[in-house]
């Protein structure tokens, strides 16, 4: 079955297109990565939207453009409840729309491309991949072209 994704689109503003493609990098990425079966929502927001998730999670008051929150991970008394009927459910992606059409001008690509790194940016989060350290990073971004590259969403 692979993933199950529920999208929304606050702002009204991906294309069939944009969904299919969506669809399409995140399966090739599940299965590059090997996920199985799993779940995951993925929220299209304006800068405004975004601005106030970013302030009230991550206490930075500024759009940014797209915030994870991972299910998977493990609070100090949390205990991991295991049953194999049940899928993984990863967590949920936010992703600004506006912000995601600036950086595609700004770095010289596609709408399209821009929309598919920042959507496998915020799975590998999901995933526990992170970039706070230069090793982490490096191993991180290099995850994350692969999977595009391999895709046929290169960089320009």
């Amino acid at each position: 079955m692979g993933l199950t994704i529920d999208y929304t689109d606050e702002l009204d503003a991906l294309s069939k297109a944009d969904y299919d493609l969506l669809n399409g990098v995140l399966n090739h990425a599940a299965e590059k990565l090997d996920i199985g079966e799993a779940e995951l929502s993925i929220t299209f927001v304006d800068n405004n939207r975004i601005q106030e998730i970013n302030h009230q999670y991550r206490d930075k008051n500024q759009p940014t453009d797209v915030i994870s929150f991972a299910l998977e991970e493990m609070g100090e008394d949390e205990v991991v409840i295991v049953n194999s009927d049940m899928p993984r459910i990863l967590g949920d992606i936010i992703i600004s729309i506006p912000k995601a059409k600036e950086q595609a001008v700004e770095h010289g690509h596609s709408f399209e491309r821009e929309l598919g790194f920042l959507t496998i940016h915020g799975l590998l989060h999901l995933l526990g991949y992170d970039h706070m350290t230069p090793e982490d990073e490096r191993e991180m971004f290099s995850l994350q072209e692969e999977l595009l590259s391999s895709y046929g969403l290169k960089r320009n």
